[in-house]
């Protein structure tokens, strides 16, 4: 039977060298993250723009109006805002998968909305994450709180324009949260945008489960 641990446990040297605030994309913070991804997940970021026009392109072809919709949450190119740094806090999350991994997956589904919490609270919510120690200065916590798959990790700096994220997937009624690194088929890497004034969208490319891309919107409760 899998241990269940806190991902904050599992990643001890998050942003031990950080030398800015989240998103000031100093060198030695572009360090931390990487040194933490496994490398199944460095090659899944490096090639997140692949997988997003491969997943595109399948849901257009038999979702063109769905994904037409969707406006910039769905575009590549749409443009990256900085101060990128979602506030603590609660929000309201959707997910959008796109690009079936077996036909009978569909190319294009949204779920959602669900509640989701940034910093502190997300670090409490249902153990999504231990409280930070000295190693995660600079990792700022995520967690979806419901629904039947919940991405929970943390974010951590890289440039002016994007965070990363590295986590893992809550299933079902689970309680606890496998350590980052232990399944790969749960592993998740992404990177966080903002694309709004008040809104941001986490991408997740080549994830193990249904999808060739998901798409997490988040926006403010408030």
């Amino acid at each position: 039977m899998r241990v269940f641990l806190a991902l904050a446990a599992l990643l001890p040297a998050a942003c031990a060298a950080r030398s800015a605030t989240m998103g000031d994309g100093a060198a030695t913070n572009m360090v931390s993250w990487r040194s933490l991804a496994t490398a199944d997940d460095r090659k899944r970021l490096r090639d997140w723009r692949s997988a997003w026009v491969e997943a595109l392109g399948k849901a257009k072809a038999t979702h063109a109006a769905e994904v037409a919709k969707e406006g910039d949450l769905l575009d590549p190119d749409a443009a990256a805002l900085g101060d990128v740094t979602p506030p603590p806090g609660d929000y309201r999350c959707r997910a959008v998968k796109l690009g079936g991994q077996s036909p009978q997956v569909p190319d294009y589904v949204s779920y959602g909305p669900f509640p989701c919490r940034v910093g502190p609270a997300a670090a409490a919510a249902g153990n999504a994450a231990a409280p930070a120690g000295p190693g995660d200065a600079g990792a700022l916590p995520f967690a979806a709180v419901a629904g039947p798959q919940r991405p929970v990790g943390r974010f951590f700096p890289d440039t002016p324009r994007r965070i990363m994220f590295l986590g893992t997937l809550q299933l079902g009624d689970e309680k606890g949260i496998l350590r980052y690194g232990h399944d790969k088929e749960r592993d998740l890497a992404g990177l966080l945008q903002r694309i709004g004034e008040r809104r941001w969208r986490l991408v997740l490319p080549k994830p193990h489960f249904e999808s060739t891309l998901d798409v997490v919107e988040i926006v403010p409760v408030r």
